[in-house]
C-alpha cells in the first residue's frame, strides 16, 4: 500500500515540478478569449457487423429467452456515432491551461444476440460525459470527468421486459480524476 501511495504522489507532484521549465504554453500574443485554436475535436461513425453488436448493457445477454425474434429488449447496437470536443476557450496567460472537454456516443440498431440480426438505423440512446482539464507541462494534463447514465431515446426510453438491466450503461455514473499524459506529433 505504502509503494502505491509513493507512485501516486511522484506522478501527481513531478508533472507540477516539470510545469516551471515548460513557459511556452503561456508565451502567446493570440487574444485572450476565444483564440484561433479555441474548438478541437473529432468525430467517428463505427458499424458492427452481424454477430458482434455493440452492448450498451441495456438488456440482458440472455434476451432471446424472453420472446426470440420478438424479444421487447433488443437494444443491440449495430451503428455508433461518437465524438470527442475540447473548448480551450482563453488564448493568454495561465488560463491559457484550462480546457473543457465532452464526449459523447450515439447508439443505433435493433438487434437479440443469436436471435435477431437487422441493419435498422432505429435509436438506442446516447452515453456521455464531459470534465475539465488543466495542462500542467511537458505533455501532462489533469483531468476531472463526470460520466452520466446512458439515456435512452424513442420508443426504448420505457422498460423493455425481464431482460431490460436498467439505464446504467456499460459502467454506470461515476467521477474520475485523473493525470493524462501526451507525447509525439501527428503527421497531418
Amino acid at each position: 500500500m505504502k509503494r502505491l501511495l509513493f507512485w501516486m504522489l511522484v506522478c501527481l507532484i513531478l508533472p507540477m515540478a516539470l510545469q516551471a521549465e515548460d513557459v511556452s504554453i503561456t508565451d502567446t500574443t493570440d487574444r485572450f478569449f476565444l483564440p484561433h485554436d479555441t474548438f478541437w475535436g473529432y468525430a467517428q461513425f463505427d458499424l458492427a457487423p452481424p454477430h458482434n453488436e455493440i452492448d450498451p448493457n441495456l438488456c440482458a445477454s440472455n434476451a432471446r429467452q424472453f420472446g426470440g425474434v420478438n424479444a421487447p429488449c433488443n437494444a443491440f447496437a449495430r451503428y455508433m456515432l461518437s465524438g470527442y470536443l475540447e473548448v480551450r476557450p482563453f488564448g493568454s496567460g495561465q488560463l491559457r491551461r484550462l480546457m473543457l472537454f465532452g464526449e459523447p456516443s450515439f447508439l443505433f440498431g435493433k438487434n437479440v444476440p443469436q436471435s435477431l440480426y437487422t441493419w435498422s438505423f432505429q435509436g438506442i440512446g446516447v452515453e456521455h460525459s464531459w470534465g475539465l482539464g488543466v495542462y500542467l507541462g511537458k505533455g501532462f494534463e489533469f483531468r476531472v470527468t463526470q460520466h452520466f447514465l446512458f439515456d435512452r431515446v424513442g420508443s426504448r426510453d420505457r422498460n423493455l421486459g425481464p431482460a431490460d438491466l436498467g439505464n446504467n450503461g456499460p459502467w454506470g455514473r461515476y467521477n474520475a480524476i485523473g493525470v493524462r499524459k501526451y507525447w509525439g506529433t501527428r503527421r497531418w
